[in-house]
């Protein structure tokens, strides 16, 4: 059998053109994988979508439960194109050999733009201003004087690979950093110039909140309405983790009533968001499509570590973005299936 890559088709079309742009499938065949893009989009994929499959390409946010694992054994690597893999059962895939790999250095730098992005936008007033060239609404002008950057204090939620490629790029602009982490990171603080504080001052002291945290049970709202209380009015807060970290009811009533300035927002508790959501109807909160950081460049990195890690593990080799390894001894590598291991092992 060849061994055979299967795209998830929320993102991509049957000719494996996708919203990214160009993946780079054709590396997959240059090393003698084959692929297919699914005929349907589930919101949770199925055993019977996968039954022919070495290894599934996600590229949107389709669930990968233990049911969706056939029973053949077949299925050997799940692959997320991106840093999250909240909708991944990693652990039933671990009790089934099945590696879940992501894409986290690839993605670093691009969220960590974007956020750069949303706290300028947020400090200038960016949007709105747009918003009343464009209508007219030039004398409302003098409402929307943005607060600007000297002296401001950034706190970040979350300081694993994204909060400190984050946390650099605010310190080389002279900002105050502080950040919360629910595991130690001292080391790392400490050599960016970063103060670690309890996620309850982080919250107090800034001018602005960055929410990078992954999402997992223990994170939901982990930014709720205690949390969001503890604010500044004058603060506002960027949010490009994932929605459910974040209490969206308590924030877009925070916001209405000017108890916090603005928001910046790149992921939602439901996505698309609702048209008749509060927040689209506020004009002191920033909205992007959950791809604030999608660029060419991006695209390009994702997919360059993404091919590598499903041509290495059709080739029998752990990546290291295996998030749930290491497989105990004689569970991993597992016995290729075909395709591009049958050159190695007539080898062997």
């Amino acid at each position: 059998m060849v061994y055979q890559v299967v795209v998830t088709r929320g993102y991509a079309e049957p000719d494996g053109s996708t919203v990214f742009g160009d993946i780079g499938l054709s590396r997959l065949t240059e090393a003698g994988l084959t692929w297919r893009v699914l005929h349907e989009a589930t919101a949770e994929l199925r055993a019977d979508q996968l039954a022919d499959a070495d290894a599934v390409l996600v590229l949107g946010p389709e669930r990968v439960t233990e049911s969706a694992l056939p029973a053949s054994g077949r299925l050997r690597h799940v692959a997320r194109f991106g840093a999250g893999f909240d909708a991944v059962d990693t652990v039933a895939c671990a009790r089934h050999g099945v590696a879940v790999t992501n894409t986290p250095d690839a993605v670093r730098r691009p969220v960590a733009d974007s956020v750069v992005a949303l706290l300028y936008a947020l400090a200038y007033q960016v949007v709105v201003k747009d918003r009343l060239v464009r209508e007219g609404r030039w004398a409302e002008r003098g409402r929307w004087r943005g607060s600007g950057l000297l002296g401001a204090t950034v706190g970040i939620v979350g300081f694993g690979g994204i909060g400190q490629e984050t946390a650099r790029r605010l310190r080389a602009q002279g900002l105050r950093v502080l950040a919360y982490n629910r595991s130690h990171r001292g080391r790392e603080a400490a050599a960016i110039g970063v103060e670690l504080r309890p996620l309850e001052e982080v919250m107090a002291q800034s001018d602005y909140v960055v929410v990078t945290v992954a999402a997992n049970p223990d994170t939901r709202h982990l930014v709720g309405e205690r949390e969001l209380a503890l604010m500044k009015p004058t603060a506002r807060l960027i949010n490009v983790a994932r929605g459910v970290v974040v209490d969206e009811e308590a924030l877009a009533a925070r916001l209405a009533d000017g108890r916090l300035a603005g928001a910046g927002l790149d992921v939602f508790t439901e996505e698309p968001l609702p048209p008749g959501s509060p927040l689209t109807r506020l004009d002191n909160v920033v909205l992007a499509p959950h791809s604030l950081c999608w660029t060419d460049q991006y695209t390009e990195a994702v997919s360059a570590s993404v091919m590598a890690s499903l041509i290495a593990v059709s080739r029998g080799e752990q990546p290291p973005e295996t998030v749930n390894g290491p497989f105990p001894a004689g569970a991993w590598p597992r016995t290729p299936t075909g395709g591009a291991n049958e050159e190695k092992r007539d080898r062997t």
